[in-house]
């Protein structure tokens, strides 16, 4: 079974190393896209995945990685089987947030990429990834429709999206389930690699033959 790992922002790919050895390790086929550089539209992302990578999926989605997990399956609900999201939203950005990335493009485009956020990343590709983040379609009808099973991850130290928000996405699902990581703040996989791998390789054992 292919496994496509889709990252949060301003991480890439590699935030997926730790995922990669141990879905390899465990008869998977992990696929990790760069998602910068693709364009103003997350629903613009997901097409050009869908072209670059044929067969059944199983989408995992950190954060902005989620969105496109969710414009995966809008797209092509016969090619995705199973989803994760990690904390993620199904919904579109609140006025407020809208707000606040306007700020965040803005101060990217005036200033350069900001050393802690650590990344090889251009200015430009960042500012249009939060364009994309903030122009997204509401896909919440998406993720409660959704017929395979779909896991929520949520650190219960995430400052961005709450635990409530997340066990109300999974509840909504016709097949969700919620795992809430103790400790962990927004990049469960990152900070807890370990018993984040656990999690998604139990999920993910029912397609395993």
């Amino acid at each position: 079974m292919k496994v496509i790992l889709l990252h949060g922002w301003p991480h890439s790919e590699r935030m997926w190393v730790s995922q990669v050895t141990a879905l390899r390790k465990n008869g998977f086929e992990p696929i990790v896209p760069h998602l910068y550089g693709r364009g103003p539209s997350i629903d613009g992302w997901a097409s050009q995945l869908l072209r670059d990578y044929d067969g059944t999926l199983v989408a995992v989605g950190a954060s902005m990685g989620g969105y496109c997990a969710l414009a995966l399956a809008r797209r092509a609900p016969e090619r995705v089987v199973g989803m994760v999201l990690v904390a993620s939203r199904a919904g579109a950005d609140t006025f407020d947030r809208r707000r606040q990335r306007d700020d965040q493009i803005a101060a990217l485009r005036a200033r350069g990429v900001p050393p802690e956020l650590e990344t090889d990343d251009s200015a430009e590709d960042l500012a249009v990834a939060q364009e994309a983040m903030r122009d997204r379609m509401d896909l919440s009808g998406i993720a409660a429709s959704f017929g395979g099973p779909l896991l929520v991850c949520i650190g219960d130290r995430d400052d961005i999206v709450s635990v409530d928000e997340s066990r109300e996405l999974a509840a909504g699902a016709l097949r969700g389930t919620l795992e809430v990581f103790p400790g962990a703040g927004h990049f469960v996989s990152v900070e807890q690699p370990d018993r984040f791998n656990a999690v998604l390789l139990e999920f993910l054992s029912q397609w395993q033959t």
